[in-house]
C-alpha cells in the first residue's frame, strides 16, 4: 500500500487533532451559551470533558480516514484495524497489569497521588450533573479509539518502516501521546509517555490496533475504579 512520508504523516495527524479541537472547543462553548469565559473557569467540570472528548475524536478519525483514502489505501490494513493472536492478547494483558502495579508503586513512594485533580474534579462534577455515564463512556471507549486510531494506527504506520529499527517510531509516537496530555502534571505526562511506549511495543509486536484499543480502554478503567475509590474513601 501507499504509505504516507514522514513529514506528511506529521502534518495529517496534527491537521487530524486541530480539527478535533476545534470541534471539542465549539461545542464546548456552545454548552456554556457562548461564554469562553465560564469555559475557562471550569476546565475540568466533568460535563465539559465528556463533551470535548465525544466531539473531538470522530472529528479526528474523520480526518485521518481522508488521509488515508487519498493515499488509496485499505483503512483497515493501513490503521492496523485487524484481530489479534490469542498469544499477544495475553501478553499484552499481563504486562499491563505489572506495569499499573509499578507505576502506582512509584506512585505512593514518591508520595505523589495516585488520582490526580483532573480526575477527581471531572468524575465528582459529572456525578453531580448526571454525566457520569457518559462520562465513562467518553474516557474508557471513545478517547481510546481515537486516541489509538491517530497514535498507533496512523502516525505508528507512516513513522515505523519494516525495512528500518521501530524503536524510533515507537518513542516518536510516545512523545507525541504524551504531549497533548496538559491536565495532568510532569509525573502524569510521564506516565503516560511509558504507557506510550508499552503500547507502540504492543503494536509493532502484534500488528493490531485493535489490541492497543483494548489495553487503552482497560488502563483507562483501572484510572477510573481508583478514581471511585478515592471519591468514596475521601467522604
Amino acid at each position: 500500500m501507499k504509505i504516507w512520508g514522514y513529514w506528511a504523516t506529521l502534518g495529517w495527524a496534527f491537521l487530524a487533532y486541530l480539527a478535533g479541537q476545534i470541534a471539542a472547543t465549539a461545542v464546548a462553548v456552545w454548552w456554556q451559551r457562548g461564554s469562553l469565559s465560564s469555559l475557562l473557569a471550569t476546565p475540568y467540570d466533568g460535563t465539559i470533558v465528556t463533551l470535548s472528548v465525544l466531539a473531538l475524536n470522530p472529528v479526528t478519525v474523520a480526518v485521518l480516514l481522508a488521509a488515508v483514502r487519498l493515499a488509496k489505501a485499505d483503512p483497515l490494513d493501513y490503521l492496523a484495524l485487524v484481530r489479534p493472536r490469542t498469544g499477544d492478547v495475553t501478553t499484552g494483558i499481563g504486562t499491563l497489569v505489572v506495569l499499573i502495579a509499578l507505576c502506582d508503586a512509584a506512585l505512593y513512594l514518591s508520595g505523589a497521588a495516585l488520582v490526580t485533580p483532573f480526575q477527581q474534579q471531572s468524575f465528582s462534577t459529572a456525578a453531580a450533573e448526571g454525566w457520569l455515564p457518559a462520562m465513562l463512556f467518553a474516557a474508557i471507549i471513545v478517547a481510546p479509539a481515537g486516541e489509538e486510531i491517530l497514535f498507533r494506527g496512523f502516525l505508528f504506520r507512516g513513522f515505523v518502516r519494516p525495512d528500518k529499527p521501530a524503536w524510533p517510531g515507537i518513542v516518536a509516537t510516545a512523545v507525541l501521546f504524551a504531549l497533548p496530555h496538559v491536565q495532568y502534571d510532569w509525573i502524569g505526562v510521564l506516565q503516560i509517555f511509558v504507557i506510550g511506549l508499552f503500547l507502540g511495543w504492543m503494536r509493532w509486536r502484534s500488528g493490531s490496533v485493535l489490541l492497543t484499543f483494548m489495553l487503552h480502554a482497560l488502563f483507562n478503567l483501572e484510572g477510573t475504579f481508583e478514581t471511585v475509590l478515592q471519591a468514596h474513601f475521601a467522604r
